[in-house]
């Protein structure tokens, strides 16, 4: 196996899937026992399991009771359709019967939740003690009482704006931003302003003049894996910006969604200034969305105000979802699955870079998604010839803040279930940059 900082199931899982790729373990044969596999790695068999249960999350192999595993056929893992890179979402990594296992615990946990789950629109107490843990001990310090849990990220940032609207019409965010944010914005009849960025977020001198210009007192921003253009905000670059907002009396939306994909420490804004910062992550990006469990923070001024709305727009997060959220977390597979998606974007990524040419990325330790930059046309053309070709990616205009054009493409590499995938798309994209040296300048 590799010797890289990785988990012993991970590495074990990316050796056997490379003697697969090498043709050591063949479609449709069997793999060796769990216990021949633990003696040829040097391992556990705990962790033989562990990593049998990533590649049957990858599509790689099926387990079959009574019979072992199998190596899956290249058509079982790709069907050959329409390969969709806009939808930033993690792909599966969560085994069935570990699912099952943490489902077992939140049902039991459920039907014992008082008036038949109508409970605290915020989360019941112990739910956000749970997740308040998990963050801490993945992100930032925080405790139940200063979170409160909603339907997603999404959620999260429409009720950070909707409470800041009083203060201002205008946000404040990289020139190309996340288009939820925009969303939510929009339907608050509020507007994004861009302000310039470089390798690192928002240039302070750019952000001081537009504060100073617009009258602006809110600040949105994703510092790491930022959505789009996948930079990460490192810890002095947050001070000055911190410092900013402080002298200009704004407040900052966090958007920490991506955080467990973080390689420049562990600061927050929220930690630099915990009564300016409206916190907001989730565990669709870290874990599976298929728990929307949404997080938000505000400061305590503004604590009441987001819980009236929260009720007053869906009476708080599905019961259910908060205890199998905590069940997930509580057995560990919160931290399995984070460990596995980090393992996997730094493969995708690398995948990336060799297939289409990259020299540089802005997080070489994995991201889960691309920016390629290019002429503003050329990037609208790229889009569509891609779409043509089977490939779905972002349009520029999705992404766009304020009226100058977006000049480049995102690509959201760990949309696609399965890597096959991802290398079907990749081909194509290649195809489409080297048929045109002009298209990206």
């Amino acid at each position: 196996m590799a010797d890289t900082d990785l988990p012993v199931h991970e590495r074990l899982a990316s050796a056997v899937e490379a003697a697969i790729a090498a043709g050591q373990f063949r479609a449709g044969e069997r793999l060796p026992t769990h216990r021949q596999l633990a003696q040829q790695f040097a391992v556990s068999i705990g962790s033989v399991t562990r990593a049998i249960d990533a590649l049957s999350a990858r599509g790689v192999v099926r387990g079959e009771i009574g019979r072992g595993t199998f190596v899956l056929e290249q058509d079982d893992a790709d069907d050959g359709g329409v390969v969709d890179l806009t939808i930033n979402a993690p792909p599966p990594v969560i085994a069935l019967a570990r699912l099952n296992a943490a489902s077992l615990i939140a049902n039991r946990g459920a039907l014992a939740l008082a008036h038949g789950g109508y409970v605290d629109p915020s989360g019941t107490e112990r739910q956000r003690a749970v997740i308040a843990g998990w963050i801490s001990q993945t992100r930032t310090p925080l405790r139940a009482d200063e979170i409160l849990l909603c339907n997603g990220a999404q959620q999260g940032l429409h009720l950070a704006f909707a409470v800041l609207q009083p203060r201002s019409s205008v946000i404040l965010t990289e020139r190309a931003t996340f288009p939820g944010a925009l969303a939510a914005a929009a339907n608050l009849g509020m507007r994004m302003a861009p302000v310039a960025v470089d390798g690192e977020g928002m240039l302070p001198a750019a952000l001081d003049e537009a504060l100073t210009e617009s009258g602006a007192k809110i600040i949105y921003t994703t510092p790491v894996c930022q959505n789009p253009l996948g930079f990460e905000t490192g810890p002095a670059r947050r001070r000055e910006i911190a410092a900013l907002a402080e002298r200009h009396d704004a407040m900052i939306v966090e958007d920490d969604i991506y955080g467990i994909y973080a390689a420049k420490g562990r600061l927050t804004y929220r930690e630099l200034l915990p009564d300016r910062v409206i916190y907001v992550t989730s565990l669709s990006k870290s874990v599976t969305p298929l728990v929307r469990e949404g997080v938000i923070a505000p400061p305590p001024a503004l604590m009441a105000a987001v819980r009236k709305r929260l009720r007053a727009e869906c009476w708080g997060l599905p019961p259910y979802i908060g205890e199998l959220a905590a069940a997930v977390i509580e057995t560990g597979l919160a931290s399995e699955a984070a460990g596995v998606l980090r393992g996997e974007a730094k493969a995708r990524l690398e995948l990336t870079q060799q297939m289409l040419g990259l020299v540089t990325v802005p997080m070489p330790e994995g991201a889960p998604h691309v920016w390629l930059a290019m002429d503003p046309l050329k990037a609208e053309q790229f889009a569509r010839r891609a779409s043509e070709a089977g490939v779905r990616i972002t349009p520029p205009s999705a992404t766009q803040v304020g009226d100058a054009p977006v000049a480049g493409v995102r690509l959201c590499i760990m949309a696609p279930p399965v890597r096959p995938m991802l290398v079907r798309a990749l081909t194509v994209l290649a195809g489409i940059l080297g048929s045109d040296e002009d298209v990206v300048v």
